[in-house]
């Protein structure tokens, strides 16, 4: 496949341009959505908009994760306050578990789908068959806007029946592909079962699975191009793979008008380049106004800009989640917890604790890392696990703790 060139200019600006960009559109957008949305305004608190104009200023703004979205969403049905009503006229709202509401906002590619659609070798005149589902969350409706958005013709099939799918993409002539990565090949099998032809598919975009280096290896052998998406139903696309030499590069490209950060799990505080944490995310979506949204997801930063010559910040991908919190001996234990002994001990840099079964009772070490040179009070911090806690603990000095996002590492396996 011959590489794609960018979406527009937009992608392949000058970083410091596009930070400027953002946050000079971010204050009278921020005005304007406190306005309009109580919700964000309850959970900001007393908040002088034009203040924020940094990504150090706006790292001193509270996360907004799901589980406090819920609660609030409780309070104040179906939204939490967060959405402008007149932003959703005549548009649609969807359920994600919890349950979460997510409202689909007003425009062509509300989710910003259509530059992940292109990255992948998606133009207009494909015809795509769309294989996220279009029942009560919004997969298939953020796919679907997007390739529309870009001239796609869209098959909507959703998931399942793949002997129905085989023989659609050959009757239509199916070109490309839109769902999880799975399922393609329960598509294929059915297609070699049949004597189905297929050999008019050639590329596809994939999310909401893993897509191992030998199942897109597999799907290359096919005549099949295949790169992924990052997507959640509350923000939608936030990054995507993208190509050069038909080949995909590390890393997937933050989308366009999203501001992202990784932060500690279970903290608002953001963490160096490169070490894993929790993806929050600050949209300027008028509909659905979300400013330090939690995803729930880990990732890291990724240095440089992408060999495809787009230059927003790279993500590593999708890394695991970041909702640690456990039950231990019948009390929960927090990240939030663990970050707060580190702050309270000079010299320790990093912490995790690790839950296990001793016998037939809970166990906790803290494993903690020194910075260079720097000697720790093993049994202060010990006090403080449990002072913070309510529970002992022992703690255990280690070289270094595992860049890999966790805080809580629980153990356990019950029979």
């Amino acid at each position: 496949m011959p590489d794609i060139a960018a979406y527009d200019a937009l992608e392949t600006r000058d970083p410091d341009d596009r930070e400027r960009d953002f946050f000079a559109r971010f204050a009278p957008f921020l005005e304007n959505a406190l306005a309009a949305a109580p919700g964000l305004a309850k959970h900001l608190g007393a908040i002088d908009p034009s203040t924020v104009d940094s990504r150090t200023a706006l790292a001193a703004l509270p996360v907004l994760r799901k589980a406090r979205l819920m609660e609030l969403q409780a309070e104040d049905p179906p939204f939490g306050g967060f959405v402008p009503a007149p932003a959703i006229a005549h548009g649609r709202v969807f359920m994600s578990p919890g349950p979460i509401w997510e409202p689909q906002g007003a425009g062509p590619d509300p989710w910003g789908g259509a530059r992940s659609l292109h990255a992948a070798g998606f133009s207009s005149g494909d015809v795509v068959i769309n294989c996220f589902g279009y029942h009560m969350t919004p997969g298939g409706f953020i796919l679907d806007e997007a390739a529309r958005a870009l001239g796609c013709l869209v098959y909507p099939a959703g998931p399942g029946n793949s002997e129905a799918h085989a023989a659609a993409i050959a009757a239509l002539k199916i070109s490309a592909y839109v769902g999880t990565p799975d399922f393609l090949k329960v598509i294929l099998d059915n297609a070699d079962e049949t004597g189905a032809d297929i050999s008019s598919l050639t590329r596809a975009l994939v999310s909401g699975g893993a897509l191992f280096p030998a199942m897109r290896d597999a799907y290359r052998g096919r005549g099949i191009s295949v790169v992924q998406s990052y997507a959640t139903a509350d923000v939608g696309v936030i990054a995507f793979e993208t190509m050069t030499g038909g080949n995909p590069n590390p890393g997937m490209v933050v989308n366009e008008d999203i501001l992202v950060e990784i932060v500690r799990p279970g903290t608002d505080d953001p963490v160096p380049d490169g070490e894993v944490g929790e993806v929050v995310v600050t949209t300027l979506n008028t509909s659905y106004p979300l400013v330090r949204f939690g995803t729930g997801d880990l990732s890291a930063v990724l240095a440089d800009s992408s060999p495809c010559g787009r230059t927003n910040m790279r993500l590593k991908g999708w890394m695991g989640r970041a909702d640690q919190r456990t039950k231990v001996k019948g009390m929960f234990v927090d990240p939030v917890q663990i970050d707060r002994i580190v702050k309270a001990h000079t010299g320790l840099v990093r912490a995790r604790l690790v839950v296990s079964r001793a016998g037939n009772q809970d166990a906790m070490i803290l494993q903690v890392e020194a910075a260079a040179g720097a000697t720790l009070d093993e049994a202060a911090i010990a006090a403080s696990l449990q002072a913070e806690t309510k529970l002992k603990g022992t703690v255990e000095a280690v070289t270094e703790l595992a860049n890999d996002g966790k805080v809580i590492d629980d153990q356990r396996e019950y029979d």
